[in-house]
């Protein structure tokens, strides 16, 4: 926990993979989301590939044993459920019409 208490979400990212860009548009569209409910989103620059994101330190995300990236709907959904599990996300929640029709 960082600042009050608040949950502290870090994105660590490939330097090498330029994958930069990636990490701030999750780091936006989380701050975006759960706005003053995080009380720190930190990019953390690294090598070899990687990108891992972790809750408080708990492993919530990681490109290879997940099997690449997460979209926006997925690290919302990580993130709420550690921030407020209760929380309605809307349309994230609903499944897909792809899914649906299944």
């Amino acid at each position: 926990m960082s600042a009050a208490g608040k949950p502290r979400l870090a994105i660590t990212y490939c330097t090498q993979c330029n994958w930069l860009l990636r990490a701030a548009w999750m780091a936006q569209e989380t701050l975006s989301t759960f706005g003053t409910e995080l009380g720190e989103v930190t990019l953390i620059p690294g090598t070899g590939g990687i990108f891992e994101i972790t809750m408080d330190g708990q492993l919530v995300w990681e490109r290879k044993r997940d099997g690449g990236f997460p979209d926006a709907r997925q690290i919302k959904q990580l993130v709420r459920d550690v921030v407020d599990p209760d929380r309605d996300l809307g349309h994230l929640d609903r499944p897909a019409k792809r899914e649906a029709a299944d």
